[in-house]
């Protein structure tokens, strides 16, 4: 049974679904937008704004954020210039727009 169950697992193991989702989150503060299949798109969401939340979070933000992403360069970025963009507003960072 699948009741209560909070995430897609997108046909991966947890450790692939992770470094996925890294991946993808990488390339998007790279290029600012990306295009993807829909579940991935709709699991990236819920997983970046988590993440651009940690961005504004003060003090230990390059901490928290560099502890997901691993990448010193898209972590400067996204805690520099990406989250203090959004820091008026409480969540829906992001959109999927269909094509």
């Amino acid at each position: 049974m699948r009741h209560r169950h909070g995430y897609r697992r997108l046909s991966r193991t947890s450790a692939h679904r992770a470094a996925l989702l890294k991946n993808l989150s990488i390339a998007l503060i790279k290029a600012g937008k990306i295009e993807t299949t829909l579940p991935k798109a709709k699991e990236l969401s819920r997983y970046f704004e988590k993440l651009i939340t940690k961005g504004l979070s003060g003090e230990n933000a390059h901490r928290a954020v560099f502890a997901l992403l691993q990448d010193k360069e898209c972590t400067n970025k996204l805690v520099t210039e990406i989250a203090p963009e959004y820091a008026e507003r409480n969540g829906g960072y992001t959109r999927i727009i269909k094509t």
